[in-house]
């Protein structure tokens, strides 16, 4: 088989022959992609759902801090690990989605994924003791897990070329839209209304997958080549050839090793894009994008905003409308020029950040909670309005920034990469990775930000955003406009120069 595979221009080159390419551009140029919208839209509505998991705390904090009922009052403590108890759900959740995508597939496991988020809302509703809560919580995001793993696979294995990373950008788009939701509906709703509300996402996703199809790449790794062909017909419509994508499919399929060993962690295609993938994952988190978040609300009423959880909402819509323009330009700007000026402008706005907290905070005294807890005490006599102007402008620059490339990309490029026989390994070792660190750097930061002040810590950030600028140039591919099997095919090809 590998005489066979060195033979074929497609696996020593990573471009296709200019014939295959015009046979490629006239058989899109037949597509008609409404039925893959609603596919998409039917996914993303999962997305969409742990949008509302990750908001959800924020309104709900508050309320459990304050309510009457002293088996569901919270503490400073308990409501810390109310907030952070999802990063633990959708790390088991990735890992559980690895192996739950390959054996039921691409569907049958968004359509389970809703039963962990109705469950998880119904036990937050009827809870009777903090126990109930944090179990609540772990269901979410477990089901969260799952959904972060299943629908970037869903969607880069139903869409072509042409739409595959505004298809794939959506879910970014869909997770912050949710975040926002749970934000604007937590100023009207009270905790146990906002947890009915936000179980209405996945309810509809269960009920909206029923009428869509499996992926055809998943149907051709079961031998299932009639169904692959249905599918393939339901999502390009009637005018395109659906053989014929089937059969370049299958091709790529044939010439691949049809299960997974641990001597394939030598093979280039495989261990290429397994460590593209964990590190883009890693460098997300690294960010520090929780951090930032987290301080958000502190930051707004340092610039004297009349009401904090108003400008949550705003930080929130900044988020939406950069993630909602990443995915517009995704095909055409690409994705490793966004992810370069992404990395570019949070490292700036993150050194503005530190210089911020230099000129504002005392040597003395530089931990968050002294600065959430006591403003006057431990920031410099009420920093001007100026300098908090900084710090809203440069929040508003890297969430900007964050949104264009570093929030929506990695989770793409992880979509795109991994052979079809790794891309639920890969796919549940990438997710855990960056649920592991999520959880990680939101538990550490207030120990950072004691070590070594803020100023140091958000300077860490900015170094942290630099080196994810040279891994970028370095080592990300450029995906945009190629099909799956190309993709894969650069990565085994690259070896053979």
């Amino acid at each position: 088989m590998d005489d066979y595979e060195e033979t074929r221009p497609l696996l020593v080159n990573d471009e296709l022959t200019d014939e295959d390419r015009s046979e490629q551009d006239s058989y899109l140029d037949k597509v008609k992609n409404g039925k893959l919208y609603m596919a998409t839209f039917a996914a993303v509505l999962g997305p969409l759902s742990f949008g509302f998991v990750l908001g959800y705390s924020s309104p709900a904090i508050p309320q459990l801090r304050k309510i009457q009922d002293p088996r569901l009052q919270l503490s400073t403590e308990e409501a810390s690990w109310f907030g952070s108890v999802v990063t633990i759900g959708a790390a088991l959740g990735g890992l559980l989605g690895g192996w739950v995508v390959e054996r039921i597939g691409r569907k049958l496991s968004l359509m389970f994924c809703a039963v962990p988020f109705i469950c998880g809302f119904t036990v937050i509703i009827a809870a009777e003791s903090h126990w109930m809560l944090y179990v609540g919580r772990v269901f979410t995001g477990l089901a969260s897990g799952v959904t972060s793993l299943v629908v970037p696979l869903y969607i880069s294995e139903t869409a072509h070329e042409r739409v595959r990373g505004t298809m794939g950008s959506c879910v970014q788009l869909m997770v912050v839209t949710g975040i926002m939701g749970a934000y604007i509906t937590g100023l009207f709703l009270d905790w146990q209304w906002l947890a009915i509300t936000s179980s209405i996402p996945p309810t509809l996703m269960l009920v909206c997958m029923c009428f869509m199809p499996e992926t055809p790449r998943f149907l051709l790794c079961r031998g299932k080549k009639r169904e692959a062909e249905e599918a393939l017909r339901f999502l390009r419509g009637p005018d395109a050839p659906a053989e014929w994508e089937c059969a370049r499919i299958e091709e790529a399929y044939k010439n691949e090793e049809q299960s997974f060993s641990l001597a394939d962690l030598k093979d280039p295609g495989v261990f290429k894009p397994l460590g593209i993938g964990i590190m883009m994952m890693l460098l997300q988190q690294m960010t520090g994008i929780n951090a930032i978040m987290f301080y958000a609300e502190t930051i707004f009423e340092q610039a004297h905003f009349e009401s904090s959880d108003v400008a949550t909402v705003i930080v929130a819509a900044t988020q939406v409308v950069f993630t909602a323009i990443a995915a517009i330009i995704m095909d055409k700007a690409g994705r490793k020029a966004l992810l370069i000026l992404s990395g570019v402008t949070m490292c700036v706005s993150e050194a503005v950040f530190g210089v911020y907290f230099k000129l504002t905070v005392k040597h003395n005294n530089s931990s968050l909670m002294s600065v959430l807890t006591d403003a006057q005490g431990s920031l410099a006599e009420q920093p001007p309005t100026d300098l908090a102007w900084l710090a809203v402008g440069s929040m508003g620059l890297f969430i900007a920034g964050f949104a264009l490339g570093w929030g929506p990309t990695p989770w793409l490029v992880m979509s795109e990469i991994f052979p079809t026989r790794v891309r639920g390994l890969g796919s549940a070792l990438c997710v855990l990775t960056n649920w592991t660190c999520a959880f990680i750097v939101t538990k550490t930061f207030q120990n950072l930000m004691d070590a070594i002040t803020s100023a140091g810590t958000f300077w860490m950030f900015s170094g942290l955003c630099a080196l994810s600028v040279i891994f970028t140039a370095i080592f990300v591919p450029e995906t945009k406009g190629k099909t799956l099997e190309e993709i894969q095919a650069r990565f085994k090809g690259t070896h053979q120069h």
